[in-house]
């Protein structure tokens, strides 16, 4: 039987062991994050999350994360095959800020609730629950509680605290591949070590999901992704596929056409099991899409199906 299908309970809780988190702090940790990603931290409210990318000087996107505040300090959550590099690299940049970065990933749990009443789930189990908006957020003790698209939540727990115990709530325990997926249908893409360096914002539609602010000011690589975006540059974007069978796909996978044999027309972003076979998110030339060309994972293998996209978050 598939693991997704209708008879899946209708609230499920998945461990997300895939992302990793680093707290920025100091004096000048928000001036500096501020001046380091795509998206206004300046202004982050205490209730918020918020999606933020973090380019190099060329414009391509090195990471994707979540930004909360706690406190004066900032937690990024993050990919956890790229926190490492990440670290190494943002700290190039501190120079003489007040200003320390460092990797908690050991710290902290991260969990996702999936389906129709996992407010409720939460409210019978005495805790806190967000506003209703995508990306609010709400901290009760060591728990933050966060809504993100597709209507899911997002708990990330202190593992040293007992503010809120998972096994609680008596939730079946999927497979962190069905958040995954419900990341590809909500249109979330997120950068691990395969993809980095490869997109700018706009061909993830970061702008989209509220992950891009235009009027934010400098960031590295903020030139060239305000000139892609107000010059019409930007001739590849995320599209959503479904492809049948049991093809071994992975996150920087390229994708081939059938009338451009031995070239790479499109990359995969993410994509995980579902219904017989699997879905993802690949950047793809728009010239591809418009010519209704057949796109592959392999050139033996299977077609890609377009799906729809949902259109802001």
């Amino acid at each position: 039987m598939n693991a997704y299908t209708d008879r899946m309970p209708e609230v499920v809780i998945s461990q997300l062991t895939q992302d990793g988190v680093i707290r920025v702090s100091g004096a000048d940790a928000r001036a500096f994050l501020h001046g380091q990603l795509t998206n206004d931290i300046e202004h982050l409210a205490p209730d918020y999350v918020r999606r933020a990318g973090w380019c190099t000087a060329k414009g391509r996107l090195l990471a994707t994360m979540l930004v909360l505040r706690d406190s004066d300090d900032f937690l990024l959550l993050l990919a956890s095959d790229i926190v490492s590099a990440v670290i190494k690299r943002l700290r190039m940049f501190v120079l003489r800020s007040k200003v320390t970065i460092d990797d908690e990933s050991a710290r902290w749990a991260h969990y996702g609730l999936i389906g129709r009443g996992a407010d409720q789930v939460l409210a019978a189990n005495n805790t806190a629950v967000p506003g209703m908006g995508v990306h609010s957020l709400i901290r009760a003790d060591d728990a933050w509680v966060m809504r993100l698209e597709g209507g899911r939540l997002r708990l990330l727990l202190d593992r040293d605290s007992n503010a809120l115990r998972v096994d609680r709530l008596a939730l079946p325990l999927v497979d962190a591949s069905r958040w995954t997926l419900e990341d590809i249908r909500a249109g979330v893409p997120q950068v691990v070590a395969a993809t980095q360096d490869l997109f700018v914002p706009q061909m993830v539609n970061f702008e989209i999901i509220a992950g891009l602010d235009f009027k934010k000011g400098c960031y590295p690589g903020q030139e060239v992704v305000a000139r892609a975006q107000y010059r019409g540059q930007v001739k590849r974007h995320l599209c959503r596929a479904r492809i049948a069978g049991d093809s071994a796909l992975a996150a920087g996978q390229a994708l081939v056409c059938d009338d451009q044999p031995g070239e790479a027309c499109g990359t995969i972003v993410a994509t995980a099991p579902a219904d017989g076979g699997s879905e993802l998110l690949a950047v793809v030339p728009d010239a591809v899409r418009e010519a209704q060309v057949t796109v592959r994972a392999t050139p033996d293998g299977a077609p890609l199906e377009w799906l729809p996209l949902p259109d802001a978050a």
